[in-house]
């Protein structure tokens, strides 16, 4: 299926990327910047899940559930850069219809999954926190596997719909597209037929995934604060905190940048705006994850710390 345009008469088979316009030099140090970010992001994800795998006190819902993020920021930052790099060094600066709506279905299925886990994860945290004694029995394995595997498909099949809509607009030129990726904002600035059924349904979809999942995950830290502060010691409610810390900082990062991108009526940003908030919520998102994680936790701390000393 291919959006017509009406001025030529033809198909629009294909869109040009614009990335970050600037002279060469500028765009190298870009593309340095980017590939240094990836590689890190790939390593420090795929590390964690290594360690996860391979120390047994880490064998806990818990892990499991940054486990399964660790692999989606490796595949959500893997969905964006390299692409990214090739239109920065100006040797893959278009992309075809067909491969843009699958990059934006692929990006926010992925991001309304991390939605979903985060959301999970406070979740898993509230347990532990305000039921300890009845945590491991709450949060079975059972329980984890299926609310991994609910956060999954529920963020595929949420953007399902958008896709579709998506995938049915008419484009009339110009084709260029002023972002280093396939986004929504692009393709309704671009379209030349109705975009209102595709904005409302983006809103009402992020309604669903974002705020819904954004209050589930307030309303658990609500509970854990309470809890935390009814402990007569300190000791014990540093402990406490230090358990959920830096699933918080992570929390704050992506609904501050996806709740400005997504929750609103209209594609009303500026698309230079929104560039660079896709470049914080696609590149340095998925690279701050496992570094706040392994800093923020005693036990990550620990464990790495037994696997540097036994090679």
């Amino acid at each position: 299926l291919l959006p017509y345009d009406t001025a030529n008469g033809t198909s629009v088979e294909e869109f040009i990327l614009l990335g970050f316009p600037g002279t060469w030099q500028f765009r190298v140090s870009f593309v340095v910047l980017f590939a240094l970010m990836y590689t890190l992001t790939v390593i420090g994800n795929a590390s964690i899940i290594a360690l996860v795998w391979r120390s047994s006190n880490l064998h806990s819902p818990m892990y499991f559930f940054l486990c399964n993020l660790s692999f989606l920021e490796i595949w959500y930052t893997t969905g964006v850069v390299p692409k990214a790099i090739g239109v920065m060094l100006g040797t893959s600066l278009t992309i075809s219809f067909s491969a843009c709506i699958l990059q934006l279905f692929f990006l926010l299925s992925l991001g309304s999954t991390e939605c979903f886990l985060l959301s999970v994860m406070a979740y898993d945290r509230y347990l532990a926190i305000c039921y300890p004694l009845r945590y491991c029995s709450l949060m079975n394995s059972i329980l984890s596997v299926r609310l991994a595997l609910s956060s999954w498909l529920g963020g595929f099949l949420a953007i399902s719909l958008l896709a579709f809509l998506t995938s049915r607009l008419t484009f009339c030129g110009p084709d260029v597209i002023n972002h280093f990726l396939c986004d929504i904002d692009s393709c309704l600035a671009l379209s030349c037929s109705d975009t209102w059924p595709v904005e409302l349904a983006t809103f009402l979809i992020s309604i669903i995934v974002v705020v819904a999942s954004c209050v589930v995950t307030l309303v658990s830290y609500m509970y854990i604060i309470s809890s935390i502060l009814r402990i007569q010691s300190a000791h014990g409610r540093k402990k406490a905190f230090s358990t959920c810390s830096a699933h918080l900082s992570v929390v704050t990062i992506w609904y501050g940048s996806t709740i400005f991108l997504y929750v609103k009526p209209s594609a009303q940003n500026s698309l230079d705006v929104n560039k660079i908030v896709n470049t914080f919520n696609t590149v340095v998102t998925p690279l701050l994850n496992p570094f706040i994680y392994t800093l923020r936790n005693k036990e990550v701390k620990l464990a790495l710390g037994r696997a540097f000393r036994k090679k």
